[in-house]
């Protein structure tokens, strides 16, 4: 028997189906109020545009994507992120040269070749937003807002983790200083925290090695080095929560597992998810669409991992919806049909082609959920009349097939 490859799970059972799609539907309408516009990016992209946004010191780069050449010669791969490819998109549609405000949403499926584990799959599902052209921090926190939103709306509880990265104002000093660190606890660290001192020191305080992460502790803090700008966006951004009312953190150590952020750093972590505890994270990264051969624009995004937070929705009660249609006898399934496909040019109907005792077809309906039971027999052939049960309200009523 062929089975589905090890970390791509099917979406097969109606109560996931619900959940998915309640999740996509909230996310929509909140980005939607937040001035956002869906876009969609294609599944496989050139490798080189992740190698070149994410980094090839990532561990995404180094170790996760699935890459391949295609049967024209081309190095590509399955994305692993959704950030990269609106970039990509947004610097091809020559919107950077546009000027003005560009803010998308997105959702669909990613890929990382990675030990499956609850809520990180091969095949994951990820919710984004990124928006193009604000420097300011306004937006920054508007992000965050937006996040809070979503789970607030879900009934999905968090704590939110702060971090500024600094820029290129003050971000090589302290990468002077924490690669010197770095050498003094260098015989104490792990084979990945070694590779990262060369190619990029600041991904060692995202290390999850327990010996490391004791090791950094006592790093230097990227938070003491800011320059006066950086550091006057951050306070801002605090301030702006406080007056939001968004309890926040700061985690000095937050850097966020990609290259290319500077400035903001945030992540939305969960107590009820075990040790991977992230549920959202993204910040400001003003420089990717410069490194990707875009003119130079301001931007800032998010993204969220929908497999993470399915299990932790609060479902609004189901309300009753739709028909049941049913025959009592064989002579009226067909009638059944016909009406059926007229009724759905409106409304949301569940036909059921086998003749059923009227107990049976109530027993149906209740197990689609539906409002109305309506059944049909020879007597309302017989005389062109439909017999109906409202199940929520519990009356019921025999009507003229024309009024129906």
């Amino acid at each position: 028997m062929i089975k589905s490859l090890r970390g791509m799970n099917d979406i097969l059972n109606d109560e996931e189906y619900k959940r998915y799609t309640y999740f996509i539907q909230t996310a929509t309408k909140v980005a939607k109020n937040y001035g956002f516009h869906f876009i969609e990016t294609p599944i496989l992209e050139e490798t080189a545009l992740f190698k070149r946004s994410v980094g090839e010191s990532s561990d995404i780069v180094g170790k996760e994507m699935y890459q391949f050449t295609d049967k024209g010669g081309n190095d590509v791969c399955m994305r692993p992120e959704g950030t990269a490819g609106v970039v990509r998109a947004f610097i091809q549609n020559k919107l950077d040269r546009a000027g003005g405000v560009h803010r998308y949403f997105y959702h669909g499926a990613m890929f990382r070749y990675e030990r499956p584990q609850k809520g990180r799959l091969r095949q994951f599902h990820q919710f984004g937003c990124e928006s193009f052209g604000v420097a300011s921090v306004y937006e920054d926190a508007n992000m965050i807002m937006m996040v809070s939103d979503i789970l607030k709306e879900l009934g999905i509880g968090y704590r939110l983790q702060l971090n500024s990265l600094g820029d290129q104002n003050c971000m090589p000093q302290y990468r002077d200083a924490l690669v010197s660190f770095i050498e003094s606890v260098e015989s104490e660290i792990c084979e990945d925290c070694k590779r990262r001192k060369t190619t990029n020191p600041i991904r060692v305080l995202d290390c999850k090695n327990e010996q490391c992460q004791s090791l950094y502790a006592n790093a230097p803090k990227l938070i003491d080095s800011l320059c006066e700008g950086c550091q006057s966006d951050f306070d801002t951004l605090k301030q702006i929560l406080d007056d939001n009312e968004i309890a926040y953190e700061t985690d000095t150590n937050l850097v966020r597992g990609l290259d290319y952020y500077s400035k903001t750093a945030f992540e939305f972590v969960s107590d009820n998810i075990g040790s991977q505890s992230a549920i959202a994270g993204g910040g400001r990264y003003d420089r990717l669409v410069e490194f990707l051969d875009g003119r130079a624009t301001p931007a800032v995004g998010f993204a969220m991992g929908i497999e993470r937070l399915l299990e932790l929705i609060v479902m609004p009660q189901e309300k009753r919806s739709g028909y049941y249609l049913g025959a009592m006898d064989d002579a009226a399934v067909n009638f059944i049909l016909k009406l059926a496909h007229q009724k759905r040019q409106t409304k949301k109907v569940t036909c059921e082609y086998k003749p059923k005792n009227l107990k049976n077809h109530l027993k149906g309906a209740d197990k689609v959920h539906a409002r109305f039971c309506c059944v049909i027999g020879s007597n309302e052939l017989e005389n062109n009349t439909i017999w109906i049960k409202d199940l929520e309200m519990k009356t019921e009523q025999t009507i003229n097939i024309k009024d129906f």
